[in-house]
C-alpha cells in the first residue's frame, strides 16, 4: 500500500521507531517520539545505504517521491545516489569559495611585487570602487559578460573611458589566472572592451625643443618658486626621468666616483632598476644641493617631513601654477621635449628609449637583452645637458647662489 498524506498524519507515537514503505525505495521513518522523516533505502553490491531526504511535512509526499524517482534513474544508469549527492555538494562548496574576490586576492598577491606600490594600490582602488561592490561575492562561474557590461556602463556615461579601460585589463588578468589555475575553463569577459566607446588617447601637454630657452627664463626669473623646487625641475629635466623618480632621489644612490644614479626596482615603473649617467650639469646640482639636504635621506627632501622626499606633484604643480604653462606643459612632458630633442639630433632610438627607461617594444629581443647601455647613453646624456645650458646659458647660476 502506498502511502497518502491523511495515513502519513494518523501514524501516531508508539514509543518505538517505525517504518513505512512508499515504494521505489522512499521509506518514512517515525520516530519513538512521533517524529516522521523520509530516507532513500537502497542496495549496491550487497551493501544497504540509506540517504535522508528530510523531515514531513517540511518535504511533502510528492517531493519526497520526485527525489526518489531521480534516485531511482540514477541507480538505473549504474550511478550510486549518495556518491552522486556527494560529488554535488563537493561542487557546490567549490563554488562558493571560488568567488571573484577569492581569486582576485590570489591574483593580486602575484602581480603586486611586479608593479609600483603607487600603481598597485591604485589597480586594487579602483576594483574597490566599482566592481567589488557588485562582483566580490558572485562565483566564477556565474559571472557573465552581460552582467560585468552593465556594471561598467555608468562609467561609458560619465565618459570615464580610460578608467573602463584599465578595469578591463584588470579583470581580464584575474579571469586569465582563473582559468590558468583551474578555477574556471574559460573567460567570459575576454572580449567586453570592444562593446565600449574607444578611449581617445590625449598626450600630455609638452612643448617643442626650441621652446625651452622661453621654459628656462622663466624658470630662473620666478620670484615664487624656492631654488630647491627649481634644482628639482632641472634635476627631472636633465635626467630624464618620471616625477616619483626624480622627487624620490635618495643620496644613498649617488655614485659620485662613478658619476652614477642607480635607481632601485622597486622605484621604478617596469621594477627593474635603471642606472642614469650623471652629467656634469646634473653633478653640479648635486653640489647644489648638499649643503640643503646632504645630511638628509633624500636629495629633495619634503618641507613638511624631513624623513620624507618632496612631492611628485611638485613640479607639476610649479609648471602650472608659478610658470604659467598650464595646458601647455606638465612635468611628464619634460622627458617628450628630450625624446624628440635627442631623435632629431639622429640618435638611434634603442639608446634614447634606453635613456627613458622605456621596455623595448621589440618582445623577442628584449627577452634577451640585459644590457642597460649604460656607458653608450653617456654621450647622449652629456649632449642633452649641453643643450639644455645651452638653451638658456646662464639659468643655473643665477639662482645657484644662497
Amino acid at each position: 500500500m502506498r502511502l497518502t498524506d491523511r495515513k502519513i498524519k494518523s501514524i501516531v507515537a508508539t514509543g518505538k521507531e517505525q517504518s513505512f514503505s512508499d515504494g521505489n525505495c522512499l521509506v518514512l521513518r517515525v520516530r519513538a517520539n512521533g517524529t516522521k522523516s523520509w530516507r532513500f533505502k537502497y542496495t549496491v553490491n550487497k551493501k544497504v545505504t540509506k540517504l535522508s531526504l528530510g523531515a514531513y511535512p517540511a518535504v511533502t509526499l510528492a517531493e519526497a517521491r520526485s527525489v526518489a524517482v531521480n534516485y531511482m534513474q540514477l541507480l538505473a544508469k549504474g550511478i550510486d545516489p549518495k556518491e552522486y549527492e556527494s560529488t554535488k555538494k563537493l561542487e557546490a562548496s567549490r563554488k562558493l569559495a571560488n568567488t571573484f574576490l577569492a581569486a582576485a586576492e590570489l591574483w593580486f598577491e602575484r602581480k603586486q611585487p611586479t608593479v609600483t606600490p603607487h600603481h598597485a594600490a591604485r589597480e586594487w582602488r579602483t576594483l574597490e570602487m566599482y566592481i567589488f561592490p557588485k562582483l566580490q561575492d558572485t562565483p566564477l562561474e556565474s559571472i557573465t559578460a552581460i552582467d560585468t557590461i552593465e556594471i561598467l556602463r555608468p562609467l561609458e556615461t560619465d565618459g570615464k573611458h580610460s578608467t573602463i579601460k584599465r578595469i578591463c585589463q584588470s579583470l581580464n588578468q584575474i579571469m586569465d589566472y582563473s582559468v590558468n589555475h583551474g578555477f574556471i575553463s574559460a573567460n567570459p569577459l575576454a572580449k567586453i572592451i570592444k562593446v565600449f566607446t574607444k578611449n581617445t588617447v590625449e598626450h600630455m601637454a609638452t612643448i617643442k625643443p626650441d621652446e625651452l630657452p622661453d621654459f628656462l627664463t622663466a624658470l630662473n626669473s620666478s620670484q615664487t618658486i624656492q631654488n630647491k623646487t627649481k634644482f628639482l625641475i632641472l634635476w627631472q629635466l636633465h635626467t630624464m626621468t618620471r616625477s616619483k623618480e626624480a622627487a624620490g632621489t635618495k643620496w644613498a644612490d649617488i655614485n659620485i666616483e662613478e658619476a652614477v644614479w642607480m635607481i632601485p626596482a622597486e622605484e621604478m615603473k617596469r621594477r627593474r632598476a635603471h642606472r642614469v649617467p650623471l652629467t656634469s650639469a646634473t653633478l653640479a646640482i648635486l653640489e647644489q644641493m648638499k649643503p640643503l639636504s646632504g645630511h638628509h635621506e633624500y636629495v629633495f627632501p619634503s618641507e613638511r617631513n624631513e624623513k620624507s622626499h618632496a612631492s611628485t606633484y611638485t613640479v607639476n604643480a610649479a609648471i602650472k601654477r608659478s610658470l604659467g604653462y598650464k595646458d601647455k606643459l606638465v612635468a611628464h612632458g619634460l622627458r617628450s621635449v628630450a625624446s624628440t630633442a635627442l631623435h632629431e639630433k639622429g640618435y638611434d632610438s634603442l639608446l634614447v628609449e634606453a635613456c627613458l627607461a622605456h621596455a623595448d617594444e621589440n618582445e623577442t629581443r628584449a627577452a634577451y637583452n640585459r644590457s642597460d647601455y649604460l656607458e653608450q647613453r653617456r654621450p647622449i646624456m652629456g649632449w642633452w645637458s649641453e643643450f639644455i645650458e645651452n638653451s638658456s646659458p646662464n639659468v643655473t647660476q643665477e639662482f645657484t647662489q644662497f
